[in-house]
């Protein structure tokens, strides 16, 4: 058996396991269509200007700003997607251009007069405003974004307004990064899958489920690849099994139980231990290393427990191997509503509410790690220092987003 090592600090200890972990190298090209998600493996270049061309932002009158406060003659009417003769330059003195919104605008106007805001319209004739501004509502030549712009960095994550982006460019494949495989397994011979009959000395699969729902939530696929007996010679073929994923992600069975073979199954297969215990409650007995390539977390088995670690120090490694530039949570500060107590000498995670910027603390800090329900009450989480003893009433306090719930107000992005 290995010596495990002593309870390492917080935050040395989520160095330790981003340090870890390295860039996946491996690329493939993807429609756009199946890109929400996924992680783009190299920079987008504008190759098209934004705006082509210059247009009108509204319907109305496309006028030269020295002609403000006259009443001009409509020399024709403009329409989106007219082009060639239909929007050449022809303005004669005391004349302007009907125009709709996303037209081209013709060289010889500089500015556009919303309809609405004209006087006198008639089919020939308007009579425009005194007080206008030059160019307003004129959309210019690569005002947005010029050609040879990077308008996309590489490591960036595609959301639906990336999409709108790569379209906008002609782009209906996109390359990214080839996404990570996962592994999540349970261990214990007192687990039972959904499907199967538990007794009252038996407890359903619940880790497994949560964890890889958490993980797709994050845009993470995860296969579940069972449970792991309670049996070194049988845990150690199991995960011998296991090496070609890049991810191997297990629950419970790496305390110092007597039945607790998980650990040495995985040091009997080569992995090699970065750290075993962390400082913080709950979540002490999580560990992680490498076995050759794939990188080994084991969360405590507590459901709680395990779904908290794997937020806290799972996701954020996870984002760097698949490529992500941005790999920490989101955070928002609040105004704690109720006095709590949290344990001196090492880091307390407390779930909580936040709404409208207060704080509302998840059963008073009073809850086990074995439960389940508070996951569900709870939509942040505190990470105190370990000098903390108290959290005050009206004091301000900085929380993570938890359970992929969005908060009102003050999101802001660690880097």
């Amino acid at each position: 058996m290995y010596k495990k090592l002593n309870y390492l600090d917080f935050e040395i200890a989520r160095q330790i396991s981003l340090d870890l972990v390295n860039q996946i190298k491996f690329k493939e090209i993807i429609p756009l269509n199946n890109a929400i998600g996924r992680v783009l493996s190299k920079d987008i270049i504008c190759v098209k200007n934004l705006p082509a061309f210059n247009n009108s932002a509204m319907d109305g009158f496309a006028i030269k700003f020295s002609d403000a406060g006259k009443t001009l003659s409509i020399n024709k009417v403009i329409f989106a997607g007219d082009k060639g003769k239909k929007v050449e330059p022809n303005l004669k003195k005391d004349e302007c251009y009907k125009i709709m919104t996303g037209a081209k605008v013709p060289s010889d106007a500089d500015t556009i007069i919303p309809i609405e805001n004209c006087f006198d319209v008639t089919q020939n004739s308007v009579r425009i405003p005194l007080e206008i501004k030059k160019g307003v509502n004129l959309r210019l030549k690569g005002e947005e974004q010029r050609q040879g712009n990077v308008i996309l960095k590489k490591g960036e994550k595609i959301t639906s307004s990336f999409i709108t982006l790569l379209a906008s460019q002609g782009l209906v494949m996109v390359e990214v990064y080839k996404k990570i495989s996962i592994a999540v397994l349970s261990t214990g011979n007192e687990i039972k899958e959904p499907w199967e009959s538990a007794d009252e000395e038996e407890i359903y699969n619940c880790n497994s489920y949560a964890l890889i729902s958490l993980l797709k939530e994050k845009d993470f696929d995860a296969t579940y690849c069972g449970v792991i007996p309670d049996n070194l010679e049988e845990s150690k073929a199991f995960i011998k099994n296991l090496k070609n994923y890049d991810v191997i992600i297990s629950t419970g069975g790496i305390s110092m139980g007597d039945a607790d073979f998980v650990g040495e199954a995985f040091l009997q297969n080569g992995l090699e231990v970065a750290f075993h215990g962390v400082n913080i409650k709950p979540g002490r007995p999580i560990m992680m290393g490498k076995m050759n390539k794939t990188v080994v977390i084991c969360l405590p088995g507590n459901p709680l427990t395990a779904m908290v670690n794997i937020y806290l120090f799972v996701i954020p490694m996870l984002k760097k191997l698949q490529g992500e530039n941005s790999v920490n949570h989101g955070f928002t500060q609040a105004i704690n509503q109720t006095q709590f107590k949290t344990k001196s000498g090492r880091v307390n995670v407390v779930l909580g509410r936040v709404q409208n910027g207060q704080f509302f603390v998840t059963r008073n800090n009073k809850y086990g790690s074995g439960m389940i329900t508070v996951l569900y009450e709870s939509n942040a989480i505190l990470v105190t220092n370990e000098e903390t003893s108290i959290i005050n009433q009206n004091q301000e306090v900085k929380l993570l987003e938890f359970n992929g719930k969005f908060f009102e107000e003050n999101v802001d992005i660690l880097n």
